[in-house]
């Protein structure tokens, strides 16, 4: 008699084992979709070093997004972008050193006009 009580207690155990392990690895599964989704690509496979109108830039295999790449220092630097000209004229930007107006609220207008 004790033996088909303790089988009974082990075979719930065992029960609640079974429906937790698979509803487990569906939320880990569900995590790790929205992450890719939310993220995207993490542009780890990036090619080699490519020259084109006097500007290095590298691709990423996965996406095809382009960064720029310092010859000098070996390393890529600046944002990802899907049109070299926008690169670009980053760089170029970066290089004169201009930097955008800041943001000035309506009523910080109409304050500055009243003084």
């Amino acid at each position: 008699m004790a033996d088909v009580v303790e089988e009974k207690k082990s075979g719930k155990n065992s029960s609640r084992l079974n429906w937790f392990w698979p509803f487990g690895v569906a939320v880990t599964s569900l995590a790790g979709i929205a992450l890719v989704a939310l993220r995207g690509c993490w542009h780890r496979h990036m090619s080699w070093p490519v020259r084109m109108q006097d500007h290095s830039y590298q691709v990423c295999l996965e996406c095809g997004v382009k960064r720029l790449f310092d010859e000098k220092r070996f390393c890529s630097y600046g944002p990802f972008r899907y049109d070299l000209n926008e690169l670009i004229a980053w760089q170029h930007g970066k290089r004169s050193g201009a930097t955008p107006l800041p943001h000035q609220s309506v009523s910080g207008i109409a304050a500055s006009k009243i003084s």
